[in-house]
């Protein structure tokens, strides 16, 4: 058993997020074999009243609150430092201090940052004889150049210079750490080409599903109406990638859809939807449901789920959820590419309405029930294979003192 210092850019509890799977199944892991020492910001209410829940899988906590509006008036100074506002919204005294403080008194020697805003507060010579680790969701600095190259000025510029400052945060990071982690393989190798200083470091670590949880097979009332075929989106709707796509959905693919199958409806499931997916409404078929508490009903009774991503890195966890459900997926290209490779994920990959609009149909024409897209998931996306390389890139040594 060792003592793990683990950071993470959001409280890894409740897991009801992608982000928020991976952090709180690694901690889970974590916490069978070390004593977890965690330090994490908190961005809900909902989630702080979780904490004493989170807190039983830990060894110590140090989490902070933090307002969202507040920090984004603070990330403003970025701007006067040449700092990216990602590692400036993250960055707080008071964690910083008990980072310094625990890591002595517990004779930690193993650390794990998830995101690269979290990596700083384990930079630096006095922390280079830990054994230190990074995991990232995707290659964060390039998803910041694709929103650059979909935005007008000023806020082109923005993304496209938190883009730089980030990717240079990145390899000054990886440049300290022992490996830099990401989720597919497709980020991997762009990272090599970024970072090709630290291309040796660069491992994989996939994101994992629990079939037992996502499962065809468990019982759910159906959320929809009798004799309508329900085309699922699931996603925080507050995470701009996932609004853009259902409103583009909305917009151009589901009126095709509608024209063949008018009993089709659109169920758009995820929380903090905005005024520009809760005015998709208007459109008839079309649904937003807000935060539920279990979206797996809405999977088990959907005729297909849709993944209509323009701007994606990284493996989609709703994909993989969907997959595992036994339910087939019609995705864009982005949504696709950090995803193992498939003949059933290649066919149903369109990028075009038209293209997208007949896949849909077809999948609602099919009978449910795709154990393919399950032994797939269970297959290449096992949680136990994700655990076996997490330990292996964090070679954990037995606790010296507590």
């Amino acid at each position: 058993m060792a003592n793990v210092l683990y950071l993470t850019h959001r409280m890894p509890f409740p897991p009801d997020k992608g982000d928020k799977i991976t952090t709180f199944n690694f901690l889970r892991h974590l916490a069978t074999k070390h004593r977890v020492f965690l330090g994490a910001f908190v961005d809900s209410e909902a989630d702080w009243a979780q904490a004493d829940e989170l807190k039983a899988y830990c060894a110590e906590t140090k989490l902070i609150r933090i307002a969202p509006l507040r920090q984004r008036a603070w990330s403003a100074t970025a701007f006067l430092h040449g700092a990216s506002i990602s590692e400036v919204y993250h960055r707080d005294a008071g964690l910083q201090a008990w980072v310094d403080d625990v890591v002595p008194r517990h004779g930690i020697r193993t650390g794990l940052a998830y995101c690269s805003a979290m990596a700083p507060y384990l930079a630096g010579p006095k922390f280079a004889p830990m054994r230190r680790v990074t995991h990232y969701a995707d290659v964060d600095s390039e998803k910041w150049k694709t929103y650059a190259a979909t935005k007008r000025p000023p806020m082109s510029w923005v993304y496209g210079r938190e883009a730089r400052t980030l990717l240079d945060l990145e390899r000054r990071m990886s440049a300290q750490y022992d490996i830099t982690s990401f989720v597919s393989d497709a980020d991997a190798a762009l990272y090599r080409q970024l970072a090709p200083e630290s291309a040796a470091q660069v491992r994989v670590i996939p994101n994992g599903v629990d079939t037992d949880y996502f499962s065809p097979d468990l019982p759910f009332d159906s959320p929809f109406a009798a004799g309508s075929q329900a085309v699922v989106f699931t996603g925080a709707m507050d995470y701009w990638p996932n609004a853009d796509a259902v409103v583009w959905f909305a917009n151009e693919v589901f009126g095709r859809i509608r024209q063949q199958r008018p009993e089709a409806e659109f169920w758009i499931v995820g929380s903090k939807p905005g005024a520009g997916v809760t005015k998709l409404e208007s459109i008839a078929g079309v649904h937003v449901t807000g935060r539920v508490p279990d979206v797996r009903p809405y999977l088990a009774h959907a005729g297909a789920v849709v993944a209509p991503l323009r701007v994606a890195r990284g493996t989609q966890n709703k994909v993989l959820e969907a997959y595992a459900m036994a339910r087939a997926v019609v995705m864009t290209s982005a949504a696709a590419n950090g995803l193992l490779p498939a003949d059933f994920i290649a066919g149903s990959t369109h990028d075009e309405p038209p293209a997208m609009a007949a896949a849909v149909v077809q999948a609602l024409a099919q009978p449910p029930g795709f154990d393919a897209a399950r032994q797939y998931v269970m297959t290449q996306y096992s949680w136990r294979n994700a655990f076996g390389l997490l330990d292996e890139a964090l070679q954990t040594v037995p606790m010296e003192s507590t």
